[in-house]
């Protein structure tokens, strides 16, 4: 036998002009307009064949039909609310896969995670990291860290660090033979390249600084290892000051220049859009931004 079920959003739209015996507050609470919801209410009254609201001296009531109606769904919401919490908590416990660039892994994800584990014990983190995105997860993925412009078909996108490039070197460039005063003095020095000879381009560019070759100097698959030639004084890298923040504070890397620019593309968090919201994804996602926010205002 076929069971008879009203239209899911007219029983939404009831409940919720039933809990507050008004349509404006219901259509605010729904983000919806105040037509929609007398359309709902009367889509309802007609599937039922029978009145469930009154208007009497302005005031709404519910009738004596409608009160009854309304108390039932009350606890069949109630009960819906539940069974979602109860499922979304089982989420938030057991592994939680996050890829993301080694350079990002190393330099900025893995000196913070400890306290991620701590606020969620229930969850075991594995770091995967993936020299690219695929522009899709794969299917042992939960969250994963990309770099880019935001733009993922079907992936839930939130931006974290804005990325600033600035000259970055060994402090003991600046007192060498040749030392860094002003942008053209990089012409003496040696080039540190991140995948391609773009971002040395842009930035010169930008400054309109002349005379210096940007076609010399070693290039780099990731950015940890220009990090590291330049922290070893082997030249000087265009570099991220987020990610190069644990080698700045320890004194192995230093910012010459005032001059930076901001890049067009940044670092995203990124899961399925379905999943956003689910257990222990939105518990990393609420963290992770959280400390990047934190990190935000710290640096104003």
């Amino acid at each position: 036998m076929n069971r008879r079920f009203p239209p899911l959003n007219a029983l939404k739209a009831f409940e919720a002009a039933g809990r507050h015996l008004s349509f404006t507050k219901a259509a605010e609470e729904l983000f919806v307009t105040q037509a929609a919801i007398s359309h709902q209410i009367k889509t309802l009254e007609d599937y039922l064949s029978m009145k469930l609201f009154l208007r009497k001296n302005r005031t709404l009531l519910l009738t004596e039909e409608g009160q009854a109606y309304y108390l039932e769904l009350r606890e069949a919401f109630r009960h819906i609310q539940d069974a979602t919490e109860r499922l979304l908590a089982k989420g938030a416990k057991g592994a939680l896969t996050v890829a993301t660039p080694p350079s990002f892994a190393s330099q900025w994800l893995i000196p913070r995670i400890s306290r991620f584990s701590a606020l969620n014990p229930d969850i075991d983190v594995k770091l995967k990291a993936v020299d690219h995105d695929e522009g899709f997860l794969q299917a042992d993925t939960d969250v994963a860290v990309y770099y880019g412009k935001g733009r993922w078909s079907g992936l839930h996108a939130e931006p974290l660090h804005a990325e600033f490039l600035t000259p970055l070197c060994s402090p003991l460039l600046l007192t060498g033979s040749k030392p860094l005063e002003v942008l053209e003095d990089l012409k003496f020095h040696v080039l540190l390249h991140d995948s391609s000879r773009e971002g040395w381009s842009n930035y010169l560019k930008q400054f309109k600084v002349k005379g210096v070759n940007v076609n010399q100097g070693p290039m780099f698959s990731h950015s940890m290892m220009v990090l590291q030639a330049a922290a070893l004084g082997q030249g000087i890298a265009l570099g991220n000051t987020i990610l190069a923040r644990p080698e700045i504070d320890a004194g192995r890397l230093v910012v010459p220049f005032a001059e930076r620019i901001q890049s067009k593309e940044s670092f995203y968090l990124v899961c399925e859009e379905s999943q956003a919201e689910m257990g222990k994804i939105q518990a990393f996602r609420d963290w992770i931004l959280a400390e990047v926010e934190s990190e935000r205002d710290a640096n104003l």
